[in-house]
Formats: structure tokens, sequence, C-alpha cells
């Protein structure tokens, strides 16, 4: 039985790093599922980028006990036009929910404009709140945010950069 002002206990996330094409990934793992798959260069910004997102979290690292599933988002990233076998837990609003299902809609080797995933969806949405979506999204390339360009069809803003999304959208084939 809970005590009166009795802190309730920080939810626990364990990570570990791994090398892809496009850089270094960190992989981080709660009770339900993969919950994070950032990408960067330094070890240490991922890990401040995850402790940002997590702050309530308990993180631990241990990249051995999470080896295999480190080893599939590897190849994933290495891969996209691949999709994850893992549960993911994603985590966010309505609509940013709403968004992530819909790029996870978009086939490998195709993109999607902003404006058009917004008119695709059930509820009333901007391609500028499609575009924050994205930028909200900490599951790189298992939800597919590379896959959206701008209505010209060029190459804009990424959570994890541009040159990486180029790099994904080229990986996948996509002219």
């Amino acid at each position: 039985m809970d005590t009166p002002n009795q802190t309730p206990q920080a939810e626990t996330l364990r990570f570990g790093y791994g090398e892809t094409r496009i850089g270094l990934v960190l992989v981080a793992l709660s009770q339900r599922g993969v919950v994070a798959i950032l990408l960067g260069d330094d070890r240490r910004k991922l890990w401040r980028e995850l402790s940002a997102e997590f702050a309530q979290a308990q993180l631990i690292e241990d990249g051995t006990a999470l080896a295999e599933t480190i080893a599939k988002v590897i190849g994933i990233v290495n891969a996209p036009q691949f999709s994850l076998d893992l549960p993911l837990d994603m985590r966010g609003s309505d609509l940013e929910l709403a968004v992530w299902k819909a790029l996870q809609a978009i086939p490998a080797g195709e993109t999607r404009t902003y404006g058009a995933l917004a008119k695709a969806l059930s509820m009333t949405v901007t391609a500028q709140e499609v575009g924050a979506a994205c930028a909200a999204n900490r599951l790189a390339v298992a939800i597919p945010c590379h896959r959206v360009v701008k209505a010209d069809g060029s190459i804009s803003g990424y959570r994890w950069g541009v040159n990486r999304k180029r790099r994904l959208i080229n990986m996948e084939g996509i002219a």
C-alpha cells in the first residue's frame, strides 16, 4: 500500500548502441517494446537526447542483453525498405499516433507529401501538424518519417538531419 507523499517508482528503460551505414543508433526498450531508436554521430549526444525524452525514467545501458534487438534495428536502418519485426512502444498525442500509423502505411520505396498525409487522416490536420508529428517521432526508420517530402518533392527537415533522410530515401531506391 502506498503511503502519502510516496514517489512512484520510475520506469526503467534499457538501452544500447550500434553502428549503422548512416551513423550511430541508440535503441531503448521499455517493458512494452522498443520505445526509442535515435540516430546520430556521438554517444553522449544520443544519451542526452534519450534522457531528455524520458526525464522521469531510470536509464540502464545494457547493450549485451539488447544485442538481438539492436541487431534487428541496425538491419532496418541499413535496409529501410524492410519493417521492424519487434513490438513498438509508441508514445504521443492522439494526433501524433495517427500520423505515425499513417507513416507506417506508406509502402517502402514511396514517398508522400506532408499535405497528402494530412488529407489522408480521418481528423482535420494541417501539413505543418504532420511535420511537427514527424519531428516528435522517437522511432527512426521504424516509423518512416523519412518517406515524407515537401509538396514540390524536395527533401526537408528530419529530426536526425536532412543528409540522413536523403540517404535513407536513396537506400530505398526512391528517385
